[in-house]
């Protein structure tokens, strides 16, 4: 669990495929009127002929953009280990990653033995009581078995760390997108699902060296415990309620939520600094937790934690456990045709694991300084945007008004990398066994974690690794961090025009700083702590024009369902609020500048333009359907169609009508920031 773990909000992006900052005419299909489907118009050429890869479960200039870095982190990682002991520090531990993770030859090998002491320890469990001390060896490792553990900011004192106790436990359908329907739903595609989740359990413990009936047993005593769990799960939109995730409690009156759980000897497993209160995020779901620890057999949560071991090293593994890994969740469950090759897989897991020490050679060689400047140059231009969008809104009392200007300029921004890098020195990588390489630096910074608990927050840090290509904002810190990964086209360019780059990097940015202010993020003050700083009066308005926004996403669907207007509402918001503060600040860059038409486009038309194909992007259904039901992001056409109807700014530029499909009726439109 990283700072802020329940809370923190990160934007999931995909674009059109560009090698540049540049609008494609290629990409457009004129057939379509921008009045009629501007996406269409925007990006119907480039869908008419875009096939996804098979190693991909979606494509875009997003993923492209993810594989350009790939390639480029490649270099980085061979060279490294080709320098072996003759490189620096960091580029040995770097290199000895990377090596260990492309002997496939010693990996296959070595097949389960390297867990073969983690495995031992669980067959040593002979009482109920031997069950909390080997999660707590577990979760020490990385393995999120039973529930999470980890440290976080108070919510309500952003400044001093607490410890956290949260829901987990459940591995459907995959990744950080664990969702309690997939166990609970009786509809007969979660049926379905279950029924290959069993098959997938099984063949893994086989594969592990357990006989076909062992085996098959063993993934009906898995599907048991893990249901158990999920009956205790919040929702996915509970989940996105930061009220539901905070419940500060003594430590010494844990026992009287959770029921008789020996919470001090687990403590004392994890080496804990001391504490007194923590916070309990999901009561409800420990209840269950703790009844489930006595409902099902001790032989049950033996099978359980092998196979929660068994999973989470799986990816590092042999290749017939990493490709029935590979088979399960991401063939089944999101329609890839093919596993990634060995290199791109261990260029992944290297940035994953060595975020800040591969980050570091990557900066060094393909961020330069001036595009740093210019994006903050960007921020300044949104930020004074919504300063003046606040200052004008017609719904806000003063009150809040005044709260809201506060927050606004005690935001936070994190441009390109951190500005100190993370100490790996102390960790052991060499060019053994993948596996241990991962568990002792998952190992290293779990302990780095639970060593913040009752110290200050460091809100410098950073929660993304700087070739990331993505972006996101934290209501505890009130800030948003943007990796150089994301800074390079299409999102920006230093190049190209401001519509561009305002239509692009500009509504990232819009987005990011809106989300302080959505549903989630705005109920957090300017310090970050969770607190109701809007007037009564003030938060039913807001609530009528975020209804408003639920009820439009709502009537949306794709890959034959519908999208969930609650689940998805401040991914919603902020699209909305991001391109109204882009175009403002664009506007107020080209004051008293010519608006010189270019390549046929007015500015606006070319911010418009820019933006919509951010968004230019297709997805293989069964990975839209598991999005739908995870996912808080709307389908990338909607994130295009749906904020645009609301726009005058956009009707206007290109002389959209009233009653026409992009322009929603007058009473419908909605404007909240």
């Amino acid at each position: 669990m990283h700072s802020s773990p329940l809370l923190a909000c990160a934007t999931a992006l995909a674009c059109c495929a560009v090698a540049q900052a540049a609008l494609d005419p290629a990409n457009f299909d004129v057939s379509v009127k921008p009045q009629d489907d501007f996406f269409c118009y925007a990006n119907g050429g480039w869908l008419k002929t875009a096939s996804i890869p098979p190693d991909q479960a979606t494509w875009g200039g997003f993923v492209e953009l993810a594989d350009r870095n790939r390639k480029t982190l490649r270099v980085i990682c061979e060279q490294a280990a080709a320098k072996g002991t003759a490189g620096t520090p960091v580029e040995r531990m770097v290199g000895d990653f990377f090596a260990s993770g492309m002997d496939e030859t010693a990996i296959n090998a070595a097949g389960i033995t390297p867990l073969q002491a983690e495995f031992e320890h669980i067959a040593a469990i002979h009482t109920p009581a031997d069950l909390l001390p080997a999660i707590a060896r577990l979760h020490a490792i990385g393995v999120a078995a039973g529930f999470e553990f980890g440290s976080g900011p108070d919510a309500l004192d952003s400044n001093t760390v607490v410890a956290e106790l949260g829901q987990g436990g459940i591995c459907l359908p995959g990744g950080h997108g664990a969702d309690r329907d997939y166990y609970l739903n009786p509809d007969a595609k979660y049926a379905a699902i279950r029924n290959q989740y069993l098959e997938h359990v099984a063949k893994m413990l086989e594969l592990a060296g357990a006989a076909p009936d062992a085996a098959a047993a063993g993934a009906a005593a898995v599907l048991k415990v893990e249901t158990a769990l999920a009956k205790g799960w919040l929702t996915r939109v509970e989940s996105r309620n930061p009220q539901l995730n905070f419940h500060k409690v003594k430590v010494a009156d844990l026992p009287a939520t959770t029921g008789d759980v020996d919470w001090a000897g687990y403590f004392k497993a994890r080496g804990t600094p001391e504490f007194s209160a923590l916070n309990l995020a999901h009561p409800e779901f420990f209840k269950v937790f703790a009844a489930a620890l006595k409902s099902e057999s001790l032989g049950d949560w033996q099978t359980y934690l092998r196979w929660q071991l068994l999973h989470a090293a799986a990816p590092y593994l042999s290749e017939p456990l990493a490709a029935e890994n590979f088979r399960f969740f991401a063939a089944t469950l999101s329609g890839i045709k093919t596993q990634k090759t060995r290199w791109e897989r261990v260029v992944t897991m290297t940035d994953s694991s060595l975020p800040e020490a591969l980050g570091q050679l990557y900066v060094a060689q393909h961020f330069p300084p001036q595009a740093k400047a210019q994006v903050l140059q960007l921020v300044t231009d949104l930020r004074d945007a919504l300063r003046v969008s606040i200052q004008q809104l017609e719904w806000m009392d003063e009150p809040t008004r005044a709260k809201a200007l506060a927050k606004l300029e005690t935001f936070d921004v994190k441009m390109g990398y951190p500005d100190k890098w993370r100490d790996y020195s102390s960790v052991r990588i060499d060019r053994g066994p993948l596996v241990l390489n991962v568990q002792r630096l998952n190992q290293f910074e779990i302990a780095r974690e639970l060593a913040k608990i009752g110290k200050p927050v460091d809100k410098s840090e950073w929660h993304m690794s700087a070739a990331t290509v993505n972006a996101y904002y934290s209501p505890q810190s009130n800030g948003i961090t943007f990796p150089a990964g994301i800074l390079q086209p299409p999102f920006f360019d230093p190049q190209a025009d401001a519509a561009l780059n305002y239509g692009g990097i500009g509504t990232v940015i819009g987005h990011e700083m809106t989300h302080g202010f959505d549903d989630s993020g705005r109920q957090f003050d300017e310090m970050g702590n969770l607190k109701d700083w809007w007037t009564a009066e003030c938060t039913t308005r807001f609530k009528q024009r975020a209804g408003a926004v639920v009820k439009q996403f709502s009537a949306y669907t794709a890959a034959d369902a519908p999208v969930n207007g609650e689940l998805t509402q401040g991914e919603n918001i902020a699209d909305l609020g991001g391109l109204k503060i882009a175009y403002a600040a664009m506007q107020k860059a080209l004051a008293g500048k010519p608006h010189d038409k270019i390549d046929g486009f007015t500015p606006e038309q070319r911010f418009f333009l820019s933006y919509a194909s951010l968004w230019c992007t297709i997805v293989r259904p069964e990975e839209q359907r598991k999005r739908l039901n995870t996912d808080p992001h709307s389908p990338a056409e909607w994130r295009v169609r749906g904020p645009l109807s609301n726009l005058d700014e956009f009707a206007r530029a290109f002389n959209v009508p009233d009653n026409a499909p992009m322009r929603r009726p007058a009473a419908d439109r909605v404007a909240i920031w």
